[in-house]
């Protein structure tokens, strides 16, 4: 059984993420979207609502769980037995980042990490671009899944 680990703060979830979620269902038997808590930070959506926004979107696959964590990503691929964490990439710089994080996974746990390109129409999708035209009363909602539109 091929189970990955997606990880991030999905604050909230975007379009961008659900490209790459779909595309690897294919690649694997079972997605966990892991939605990792950190106490430093401040972010715009509760960890409930977050949760929500990401099983109404994927209602419907049974590929996919939702839950959250805190600590180390590969700590949480060994509890739940996962052999890959899928990352998405939108440039260069998302790419030079996430090399040095799994060639470090790769070292401390033996876990590899795939990743896949975002799509060319939603590379430039980030949670924090979402939340600045959130907070400033722009148009967000040709950048996030419906789930999110409906309760902000």
């Amino acid at each position: 059984m091929r189970k990955a680990v997606f990880p991030g703060s999905f604050d909230p979830i975007t379009l961008g993420h659900i490209d790459i979620i779909e595309r690897s269902l294919p690649l694997f038997d079972e997605i966990v979207i892991a939605i990792g808590v950190n106490a430093d930070k401040k972010y715009m959506f509760s960890l409930e609502e977050r949760i929500r926004f990401i099983e109404e979107t994927f209602k419907y696959e049974d590929k996919i769980t939702v839950i959250s964590y805190e600590g180390l990503t590969i700590d949480l691929c060994k509890r739940l037995e996962a052999d890959f964490i899928l990352r998405g990439l939108r440039n260069p710089a998302d790419f030079e980042f996430e090399k040095a994080i799994a060639h470090t996974n790769r070292i401390l746990s033996k876990i590899d990490t795939v990743f896949l390109l975002t799509a060319a129409n939603t590379s430039f999708i980030s949670s924090s671009i979402v939340r600045d035209v959130i907070r400033n009363g722009g148009d967000y909602t040709v950048l996030v899944p419906e789930s999110v539109r409906l309760k902000k």
